[in-house]
């Protein structure tokens, strides 16, 4: 199993942060314009057994990503999981921690590659790669949209 993690101090409080991320629109928002992903649905919030629907492209063949949220501790925590996708096994967890004032984000992830232990160590430094390009972006996307 890999692991990918990504954290950043937002300048706002976490309440700023957290409602940011209940936006209906957050997907969109957050989702970086070079990457081949089209948001399809999202029904629910942040609430445990809301349903989030991806189409990626890898190259001509499209793929379905159906992210649940298994996992809600407002203001401090929601976490997903893929139903359906690409990956062996994806566990995304979203944290949001005070810090003098502003907020701790981080992403940590836990994924499995298809293709087992030989997959993961020939593509999953690409795969990291992807997830801290992805990362940075929505990172900083969310600093711009909530700072003081």
């Amino acid at each position: 199993m890999l692991h990918f993690c990504y954290s950043t101090v937002i300048d706002a409080p976490i309440k700023v942060v957290w409602s940011f991320h209940e936006r209906a629109d957050i997907l969109d928002i957050l989702t970086p314009p070079w990457q081949p992903v089209q948001v399809i649905s999202h029904q629910g919030g942040l609430d445990v057994g809301s349903v989030s629907r991806f189409r990626l492209w890898l190259g001509f063949f499209p793929i379905s990503w159906v992210a649940k949220h298994i996992e809600c501790n407002k203001p401090s925590l929601f976490v997903d999981q893929q139903i359906t996708g690409p990956m062996q096994y994806w566990i995304h967890r979203h944290q949001f921690i005070t810090e003098d004032q502003q907020t701790r984000l981080t992403d940590s992830i836990d994924y499995e590659i298809p293709g087992g232990f030989l997959v993961e160590f020939l593509i999953g430094w690409w795969v990291d790669s992807r997830l801290k390009e992805m990362f940075r972006y929505r990172h900083q996307i969310t600093q711009e949209y909530c700072k003081n």
